[in-house]
Parts: structure tokens; sequence; C-alpha cells
């Protein structure tokens, strides 16, 4: 999927501090969400569908994705 990444506002979790390894979040167009690493943002993003973020969301928030 692509998506028009050029006007993104890029965003990190407020639980992030500046020494973490962290991945930043843009609201796209279309209720797009695009997902990328802080450290490396030239490498590109990877694009999600409202549902698509939606359902890992819910995910993490049920513990879906926790170590065993």
């Amino acid at each position: 999927m692509h998506a028009d990444l050029s006007g993104a506002h890029w965003f990190k979790s407020s639980y992030s501090d500046s020494g973490s390894q962290c991945v930043e979040v843009a609201y796209l167009d279309g209720g797009m969400v695009g997902v990328r690493d802080s450290k490396n943002p030239a490498a590109g993003a990877l694009v999600f569908t409202p549902g698509e973020w939606d359902a890992f969301l819910d995910g993490a928030r049920g513990g879906e994705f926790d170590r065993p």
C-alpha cells in the first residue's frame, strides 16, 4: 500500500525518552496510520488501514504480543 507521507506529523509515545529505541506514528489521510523507526526515518514506514491499526491496538491492550 502506498500513502503520501510528505506532510505527515510524526510523534512518539509520551512514555518514550530520548535515549530509547522507539517507533513514531502518524495519522494519515483516510484514517490510515503510518509507523516508522525513530532512529532511521529515511528507511520508510509501514502503513496500516484503520481496521488493521485497531486490531493491532486491541491485541496489544489484550496482551496478545506479551512475551511468554
